[in-house]
């Protein structure tokens, strides 16, 4: 019989986050999240998004074997922002059982019928600013960095629950040896045709790390406040992202567009510690993961274009282009196989057409679903 229980103790938060480490036991390409960041994630008081908004996990137990778990998130500021009534589901994982799922899916929707919300959707971890999506296309190779990963039956589970598409996101792979030369030898051109209108591009500055991120996160939420589901990062929020991924950074991608000193764009792609932290048992970093993830990263050869925007009225100048142009340049030099660009909405036009232009190719697809309740 299959009991759901909600997670109100360290104890059941630690077998939350260890489930799916069993559920993927014999699966090569799974990989690990880190147990601290995922505790911190989970934990009120820990990570700014419970500031302003709240979730509960639940877990399904069969005796005393975990069967699957997920989360319900009322996100108060996705809804105040895009003026709705929706909730939204994420930290899914389920033995192939459509009862099992059912009975998760069914406590989580109950939950958010209580919050007076009107719409499910998801997975997404718990943001749409976090990973997000479930894999539709791609199994055959790991996830990249801040991307999630799924068993392909679990589309099945969630269309036999009444869930129904929302969008695709989608990820693009750029060889750096098959990268369309026409796109790189615009660069120049292109670079000094911003210049005559004051604009230029360079790397961060990590001396002044706190004062380019508040700026950067202006950009970021201004340039990406049209896309579908966006809500805007609050300060502690992008604080603490961007205090994560200091560790990891490498300055010569992550740049930033401005013109007369003031940042218009900016472009961040960060190594693929995946390919490190695959080899991390359990995602913990003692007593020997730490050492992995601080040596390993010499080895890491693809990146991920994880953010690439700019705000309105500087769009369609070619900022973009030179962004792209730039770090697959640099990426060449360093001897890098390649990148990611993800993810992009399947119906972001001109974001899609230019990745294409330059050789990117479509390798995995990422769904949100949606349903009434």
């Amino acid at each position: 019989m299959i009991n759901i229980v909600p997670v109100t103790s360290k104890q059941l938060l630690e077998k939350f986050i260890d489930f799916p480490h069993e559920l993927y036991r014999n699966e090569p390409n799974y990989v690990p999240e880190l147990f601290i960041a995922q505790r911190d994630l989970l934990t009120k008081g820990k990570h700014p998004f419970h500031e302003h908004s709240s979730l509960q996990l639940f877990l399904a137990v069969e005796g005393e074997a975990v069967k699957g778990r997920i989360a319900a998130i009322l996100n108060n500021n996705h809804n105040s922002f895009n003026n709705v009534r929706e909730g939204f589901f994420g930290f899914f994982e389920c033995v192939n059982d459509l009862n099992v799922s059912r009975s998760l899916m069914d406590k989580a929707i109950g939950w958010l019928t209580e919050k007076g919300l009107k719409t499910v959707i998801g997975p997404v971890n718990p943001t749409t600013n976090d990973p997000c999506g479930l894999l539709i296309e791609g199994y055959h190779l790991p996830p990249v960095v801040m991307t999630p990963f799924n068993f392909s039956y679990y589309n099945n589970l969630l269309e036999s629950m009444g869930f129904s598409k929302k969008v695709d996101l989608l990820s693009y792979y750029l060889k750096t040896n098959s990268v369309n030369q026409r796109s790189l030898n615009l660069f120049d051109a292109l670079l000094k045709r911003l210049q005559k209108k004051q604009i230029t591009i360079r790397q961060i500055d990590m001396k002044n790390f706190a004062a380019e991120t508040s700026k950067i996160k202006e950009v970021y939420n201004s340039a990406w406040d049209k896309n579908m589901g966006f809500v805007p990062m609050t300060d502690k929020e992008f604080t603490y992202l961007a205090k994560d991924l200091k560790q990891i950074l490498d300055p010569k991608y992550c740049l930033v567009a401005e013109q007369n000193g003031k940042i218009i764009g900016f472009a961040l792609a960060i190594p693929d510690i995946n390919q490190i932290l695959i080899k991390i048992k359990r995602g913990r970093l003692l007593p020997t993961g730490i050492f992995k993830l601080l040596f390993g990263l010499k080895k890491v050869n693809q990146v991920r274009v994880l953010a690439l925007g700019v705000i309105d009225g500087y769009k369609k100048m070619g900022i973009e282009a030179c962004f792209y142009a730039m770090i697959i340049k640099r990426a060449m030099e360093k001897g890098l196989e390649g990148g990611e660009a993800s993810w992009i909405l399947e119906n972001n036009y001109l974001k899609n057409k230019g990745i294409q232009s330059m050789n990117g190719v479509v390798y995995k697809k990422h769904r949100l679903y949606q349903k009434d309740i």
